[in-house]
């Protein structure tokens, strides 16, 4: 169990992370979201201790992160720390044996991670001989071929194409089933949607949205509409013009939309008929989490935006 308690850093005149409490149990993918500058990177920099908390504490498994905490965890951060220079299987070995690993042991792991990539021939390659997918994919095998109990993931899909997306993804539910804490950070709605158990949304320092993906989508109705047509799109447009719905993903015959204050499923449909020549699907489904995110973080931005000014004007 990952649990962080009430912390708190600042670093200078910015507030990073203010009163943040969240905790990850083992067998379930949390999801940690926030636009940038929300304060994510550094949450995730204490509980990997490469920065410690104001206030607060972040333990593992009842017990204070530290230098220990360092060697049962896997981080694999956005930004790419290998060494360009060395060759893939050396790098592997030497990144297993800093967390403990004997080096016959590093370098049997790295082997069948790096087969279970299809990148065995990778092993005598330098890194910067390697595509950026493929050098997320020696990243990636660094994080985890010391069989961490903690894995935190930032952005881990990085370059990564829709086919090693898709291996990738099947791995990190493999670690999932195998009991491990996972941490996820994304700004990609669609795989946290797939991905995640649970979610923690960050805004400006603070807690927004927590809970299961489940629960909270449920706790926002099902008012989007899925609409698959032939013919003209013009009532869309009317109906956003009358701001009735708001667009989320539009093509050429299909939409999905938002229903905005009153309006309702049947008033869209009825609109929809006047224009179109052929409805293949009309379906009322739980708003994506994209658009929860954008609701959420952009009520929290405004209420913040909005204290700050009324701050500035008392002072």
């Amino acid at each position: 169990m990952l649990l962080v308690s009430g912390v708190t850093k600042q670093y200078r005149d910015t507030l990073a992370v203010d009163d943040v409490s969240l905790s990850a149990s083992p067998g379930r993918i949390l999801g940690l979201l926030g636009p940038n500058g929300a304060g994510k990177t550094t949450t995730i920099r204490m509980i990997a201790y490469i920065t410690t908390p104001d206030q607060g504490t972040v333990t593992f498994n009842g017990q204070n992160v530290g230098p220990w905490s360092q060697r049962v965890m896997g981080y694999l951060p956005e930004e790419r720390g290998l060494y360009r220079r060395m060759k893939v299987g050396e790098q592997l070995e030497y990144l297993g044996r800093l967390k403990g690993l004997a080096r016959a042991d590093a370098s049997r792991a790295a082997k069948s991670w790096l087969e279970r990539f299809d990148a065995s021939e990778w092993w005598s390659k330098r890194v910067d001989e390697l595509s950026k997918g493929m050098q997320q994919k020696v990243q990636f095998v660094s994080t985890v071929l010391h069989d961490p109990e903690l894995l935190i993931f930032d952005e881990p899909f990085s370059g990564l194409d829709p086919i090693n997306a898709d291996l990738l993804q099947s791995v990190i539910l493999d670690l999932k089933d195998q009991g491990k804490t996972i941490l996820f950070a994304s700004h990609r709605m669609e795989q946290v949607e797939q991905l995640c158990d649970d979610i923690c949304m960050i805004a400006s320092g603070r807690i927004v949205l927590d809970g299961s993906v489940r629960e909270i989508k449920q706790s926002f109705g099902r008012d989007t509409v899925k609409i698959e047509f032939a013919g003209s799109a013009d009532f869309i447009d009317s109906l956003e013009q009358a701001e009735r719905i708001r667009v989320v993903t539009r093509t050429h015959q299909a939409v999905e939309l938002r229903l905005l204050d009153s309006t309702t499923p049947r008033h869209v449909l009825d609109a929809a008929m006047q224009h179109v020549d052929e409805i293949f699907r009309f379906e009322v489904v739980e708003p994506p989490l994209n658009e929860i995110f954008i609701s959420v973080v952009g009520e929290s931005t405004a209420r913040a935006k909005q204290a700050a000014h009324h701050q500035g004007v008392r002072g």
